[in-house]
């Protein structure tokens, strides 16, 4: 006969009974069942979840604060990148972007800060601009509309 892992057993009386508590006390495990008197561990229903340390390993812990947005934050683009990327005149869109490599999403929205210069003139739609950015964007010539 081979030795397949459906025909593993253990050795003939290896393996103990299950004890079988609370049948009685002739069965000499009955009345309390090994768990002692009163409390909250001799109750019907205990997992012993309370282990020894755990209320202090939980007050130890930082307390968390705050808020944190679960909706994603704007893709930011630098005036210096429009002026690297975009050509003159062209109508500045988050799929534009997408499509010149600037923005990896256009989907998620994006927002212009005032970060280096820009000298070309650019019509930028569906964008928000920080102040300094839509003042620089002005200067040259170009547009922003929301």
């Amino acid at each position: 006969m081979s030795i397949t892992a459906n025909t593993i057993q253990p050795n003939k009386k290896a393996r103990g009974r299950a004890k079988r508590v609370g049948r009685g006390n002739g069965s000499g495990i009955g009345t309390y069942s090994g768990k002692g008197m009163k409390g909250q561990k001799s109750r019907s229903g205990n997992k012993n979840t309370m282990r020894v340390g755990f209320k202090a390993s939980l007050q130890k812990m930082p307390k968390l604060r705050g808020f944190k947005s679960l909706a994603p934050k704007k893709a930011t683009v630098t005036l210096e990148m429009l002026e690297r990327g975009c050509d003159e005149g062209a109508n500045v869109t988050p799929a534009y972007l997408e499509k010149k490599g600037i923005i990896a999403h256009g989907n998620i929205g994006v927002k212009i800060v005032a970060r280096g210069e820009l000298k070309k003139k650019l019509n930028i739609q569906k964008c928000v601009a920080s102040k300094g950015a839509l003042e620089a964007i002005e200067k040259a010539g170009g547009s922003v509309t929301f």
